[in-house]
C-alpha cells in the first residue's frame, strides 16, 4: 500500500489538511447571502402640498394724493397714527383758492343782477306786444310798430336765455373752485394705520401734472398674500385650496387661509413692456404665477411686506397606512412594492396608492399594517473578510 510508508501521525495529519482544503473550496463556491433592508407598513399622516415664498400687504390701502399746489401748512397725523374715515390729516395754503372763490361769488352776484334787469325788460317787451296786439286788431297801429314790437320781445327773450346760460356757467365754475377750496383740507379715505408721510410741513407741492403723494394708510386688520407658484405645480392650486404659511419671525406660529385667486396669467416682468414674447422668456426663464390668499390680523402681528412661506394642502389624509417612497416602484397608476415574509424571499405586489408627501404614501389598497416593505438590499457579512490571502 503507497499509505504504509506514511505513520499514523503523518495520515492523521493529512487527514486535517485535506479538510481543510475542501471546507474552503465550498466557501468559496457558495453563492453569497443577502441581506434586505425593510421598514413596517404603519398608520400615519400624509400632507401632499405645493411650497411657495410670498409677500404680505394690506388688504384695504390707498396713497393719498394732493389735488391742488401748494404750500402744506400743517400735518395732523405721524407715520403709526390710527385715524378715522373723514379725519382731518392735512392742510395746504388756501389764500390764493380762498380769493378764487370770493371772486366768483361776486362775478355770481353780478350776473344775477343782471338778470333781474333783464326779466324787467323782457316784461316790458311782453306788455309792448300785447298792446299792439289789442292796437292792430283794432286798427289803431301801424304795421311797423307792431313789428318792431315782436323784435324787442323776441330779443328780451334772447338775452335772458344768455344771462341765464351766463349764470349756471358762471355757478359751474363757483362748485369748481370752492371744489378746489375743499382740495386744500386733506381727509382720511379710510381708516386705518398711517404707513408713512412723504412730505414736510412747509413744503410746497405741485399738482399741476401728476398727483403728488402725501401720505399712505393702510387698513391693517386684513391682510392679503401675493404668492408666486411656478408652472410645474400652478396646476394643482386651485380656489378654495387649504394653506397655511408662517413668517421668518422664528416663533413658529402657523396662520391659516385658502386661496381667493389664481390670475390666469404670470406677472409682466419689468422693462419687457412691448418686446417680443422670446426676449420676455429670456428675461424671466421660470414662469411664475400669481395666487392670492387672505388672512385676517386682529392681533396685528402681520405687518406690510412680510415674507410669507406659503405651504398650499393639495391632499391630506390622517391615520391612514403609510409606505415610504423608497418602496415603491413602477409609475403612479402602477405601483409595486416588494413584500418579505420571515424566512422567505421578497414578493412582488400591486398596490394602490393615495395621497403623498416628500417622504411617504397613502397606501389604499393591498398591504396590511406589519407588512414588511423591502427598501433596499446588500450583500450580507458571512465571515470570508476574516481571512486574508
Amino acid at each position: 500500500m503507497v499509505f504504509s510508508r506514511f505513520s499514523p501521525r503523518r495520515l492523521v495529519l493529512l487527514a486535517a489538511i485535506v479538510s481543510i482544503l475542501l471546507t474552503l473550496t465550498g466557501w468559496l463556491h457558495r453563492s453569497p447571502t443577502i441581506a434586505y433592508e425593510t421598514v413596517a407598513v404603519s398608520r400615519g399622516d400624509v400632507e401632499a402640498t405645493v411650497v411657495a415664498i410670498g409677500t404680505l400687504q394690506p388688504r384695504h390701502s390707498v396713497e393719498v394724493g394732493a389735488q391742488v399746489s401748494g404750500q402744506i401748512m400743517r400735518l395732523h397725523v405721524e407715520p403709526g397714527d390710527q385715524v378715522e374715515k373723514g379725519q382731518l390729516l392735512a392742510e395746504i395754503d388756501a389764500s390764493l383758492h380762498e380769493a378764487t372763490v370770493e371772486a366768483d361769488r361776486a362775478a355770481l352776484d353780478g350776473l344775477r343782477a343782471q338778470l333781474a334787469e333783464q326779466q324787467a325788460q323782457l316784461d316790458l317787451a311782453q306788455q309792448q306786444h300785447r298792446r299792439q296786439q289789442r292796437l292792430l286788431a283794432d286798427e289803431a297801429t301801424r304795421e311797423e310798430d307792431v313789428q318792431i314790437a315782436v323784435a324787442n320781445l323776441r330779443s328780451a327773450e334772447a338775452r335772458l336765455k344768455q344771462m341765464r346760460a351766463q349764470i349756471a356757467e358762471a355757478q359751474a365754475r363757483l362748485r369748481g373752485n370752492e371744489a378746489q377750496l375743499s382740495y386744500t383740507r386733506i381727509y382720511a379715505p379710510i381708516a386705518g394705520s398711517v404707513l408713512g408721510v412723504d412730505v414736510k410741513q412747509g413744503q410746497t407741492l405741485n399738482a399741476t401734472y401728476q398727483t403728488p403723494t402725501v401720505m399712505r394708510i393702510a387698513d391693517l386688520s386684513s391682510m392679503t398674500g401675493w404668492t408666486r407658484v411656478s408652472e410645474a405645480d400652478i396646476r394643482r392650486v386651485k380656489t378654495g385650496l387649504p394653506l397655511y404659511f408662517t413668517t421668518l419671525g422664528g416663533d413658529e406660529r402657523r396662520w391659516h387661509s385658502s386661496v381667493r385667486q389664481v390670475l390666469p396669467a404670470p406677472p409682466v416682468p419689468a422693462g419687457s413692456q412691448g418686446e417680443s414674447s422670446s426676449s420676455a422668456s429670456e428675461t424671466e426663464k421660470v414662469v411664475q404665477y400669481t395666487v392670492l390668499f387672505e388672512v385676517d390680523n386682529d392681533d396685528g402681528e402681520l405687518m406690510p411686506q412680510m415674507t410669507a412661506q406659503v405651504v398650499f394642502v393639495t391632499a391630506s389624509a390622517k391615520g391612514v397606512l403609510t409606505a415610504p417612497l423608497d418602496a415603491l416602484q413602477g409609475k403612479p397608476g402602477d405601483y409595486q412594492v416588494r413584500v418579505l415574509a420571515k424566512g422567505e424571499l421578497p414578493e412582488l405586489r400591486a398596490v394602490k396608492v393615495g395621497a403623498r408627501d416628500r417622504q411617504v404614501a397613502e397606501i389604499t389598497d393591498g398591504l396590511a399594517e406589519g407588512e414588511h416593505l423591502v427598501t433596499g438590499e446588500a450583500q450580507a457579512d458571512d465571515g470570508m473578510s476574516r481571512f486574508q490571502w
